[in-house]
C-alpha cells in the first residue's frame, strides 16, 4: 500500500489552492491464474486481486469541471461541465471519462468541481488490467462522489462499459471483476456468462506466486484482441449449424470433439479448440486448489500456456521464453502467460527456497534470447476496490 501521506503532498502539488479534505481511494490490479480468452466466450475465469494498482486523490473544487492529474503519464486533463465526452482511445483520460459519463448520463453533472489525481504503482501495459485497475478507482471514487451507493458488481458493469465503449477493446469482464470482487488471500472462479462466482482459499504452501514482465509493451486495443474475438464469433457462427449453443463454452470439451467439424476455418477451428479446452482446465484448476493439490494446479498452468501457444497464437519469443527458462529452474511447479498476450507478463509458482536462483536463471536466459530485462514481483491476494480515506 502507498504511504498515503505521500499521496495527499501530491495533490496539493498539482491542485494548488484546493484546501478542500480530499479522499482516497484504491483499485489492484488483478492476475489470472487461468481461463485465458475465456471470458468474452462465456467461460470461467480464475483471477486474483493483488498488491499493486491504482490510487485516486479526490477533492471537491470551485471549477465546474473535472480535473484530472496522472502522476504516471505527466499529463492533465480539464473537462468542464456540460461537454460531451468523445469516444475512441486518444490518452489515457479516455479511461477514467468514459466511466465518469455512464454516472453524468444517470445522475447529470455533479454541483460542484471536481479534481483527481491518479497515481498508480502496476507496470503499464503488461497485462496486469492497469485500464481495469484505472476505471475501477475512478468508478468508487465516481459512486462517492455522484452519493450513488451503487453495489459492487454495479460499478464493475460500468467500467466494462467504458472500456468497450469509449477505449473500443472488446474485452470480457474478467479484468473489472477481479478488481472489483477481490478478496483478500483468495482467488475467484467465475462463470462470466451468469455472472456467478465463488472465492477459492489461494493456499500454495511453501510456493511463492511470481509475476516476470516481459518488458515489451503492447496496447491490447492496437493488438489482434478484437481479431481473436471476431474469430471466435465466426467459430460459434459454424458451430450453431450443428448445435444450439449461445457461446463457445456452452459447448463441453467432450462435445466440441464431436461438433467441431462444423468449423470450416482451421484457424477458426484451433481458437475454438482453445476456449472449450481452456474452460475445462480452469474448473479443473478450481478442484486442484480446493484439493491442496498444487502439482495438478501447476500442471495444469503448463498446459494452459501450451494452448495459448498453438491454438490462440498469443505468446510470442518473450512470454515463452519466460516460461521456458521457469520450467528449466528447479523448484518451479508451474508457469504460464497470464493476460491478453502479445506481450505483457507470465507467471511461475516458485518454492520460497529457490526464489533466488529461479530469478538469476530466467534473468540470464531471457536477457541471451530477447536483448530484454525481465522485472520480477512477489505477488499476494488483495481486496478488491475501496475507499482507504
Amino acid at each position: 500500500m502507498k504511504d498515503i501521506q505521500f499521496l495527499l503532498e501530491r495533490f496539493h502539488c498539482h491542485f494548488v489552492g484546493n484546501d478542500n479534505s480530499p479522499k482516497v481511494f484504491f483499485a489492484p490490479g488483478r492476475i489470472n491464474l487461468i481461463g485465458e480468452h475465456t471470458d468474452y466466450n462465456g467461460g470461467f475465469v480464475m483471477p486474483l486481486a493483488f498488491q499493486l494498482g491504482t490510487y485516486i486523490v479526490t477533492a471537491p473544487s470551485a471549477n465546474k469541471c473535472f480535473r484530472f492529474y496522472s502522476e504516471n503519464f505527466k499529463s492533465h486533463y480539464e473537462h468542464p461541465y456540460g461537454l460531451e465526452t468523445s469516444k475512441g482511445k486518444a490518452d489515457w483520460f479516455k479511461y477514467p471519462m468514459g466511466v465518469v459519463d455512464r454516472f453524468v448520463r444517470h445522475s447529470g453533472w455533479p454541483d460542484c468541481g471536481w479534481d483527481l489525481y491518479f497515481f498508480g504503482d502496476l507496470p503499464l501495459s503488461a497485462g496486469l488490467s492497469s485500464s481495469a485497475s484505472i476505471e475501477m478507482v475512478t468508478a468508487v471514487a465516481m459512486d462517492f462522489i455522484f452519493q450513488s451507493t451503487y453495489p459492487m458488481i454495479e460499478l464493475v458493469k460500468i467500467a466494462k462499459e467504458a472500456e468497450n465503449e469509449f477505449v473500443g477493446l472488446q474485452c470480457g469482464i474478467l479484468d473489472m471483476f477481479a478488481s472489483g470482487m477481490g478478496r483478500k488471500g483468495h482467488c475467484l472462479l467465475i462463470d462470466c456468462n451468469s455472472m456467478e462466482f465463488s472465492t477459492i482459499p489461494f493456499k500454495t504452501g511453501d510456493y511463492r506466486l511470481i509475476i516476470m514482465n516481459t518488458n515489451k509493451r503492447r496496447g491490447l486495443a492496437d493488438s489482434k484482441y478484437n481479431e481473436r474475438v471476431k474469430e471466435c464469433e465466426q467459430a460459434l457462427a459454424d458451430l450453431r449449424q450443428e448445435v444450439d449453443i449461445d457461446f463457445l463454452c456452452a459447448l463441453s470439451y467432450s462435445d466440441f470433439q464431436k461438433y467441431g467439424a462444423a468449423i470450416n476455418n482451421p484457424m477458426h477451428y484451433k481458437r475454438a479448440r482453445h476456449v472449450i479446452s481452456e474452460n475445462q482446465r480452469t474448473q479443473d484448476a478450481a478442484q486442484a486448489l480446493i484439493a491442496n493439490d498444487i502439482r495438478r494446479f501447476g500442471k495444469l498452468m503448463v498446459e494452459s500456456h501450451k494452448s495459448l501457444h498453438s491454438d490462440y497464437e498469443v505468446t510470442g519469443l518473450e512470454l515463452d521464453t519466460l516460461v521456458e527458462a521457469s520450467m528449466e529452474a528447479e523448484g518451479v511447479m508451474g508457469a504460464r502467460m497470464t493476460g491478453a498476450g502479445f506481450g505483457g507478463c507470465a507467471i511461475a509458482l516458485v518454492h520460497r527456497n529457490h526464489i533466488s536462483k529461479f530469478q538469476h536463471h530466467v534473468e540470464k536466459v531471457y536477457l541471451q534470447k530477447t536483448g530484454l530485462k525481465v522485472e520480477f514481483y512477489d505477488a499476494y491476494a488483495v481486496n478488491g476496490a475501496c475507499r482507504i480515506l
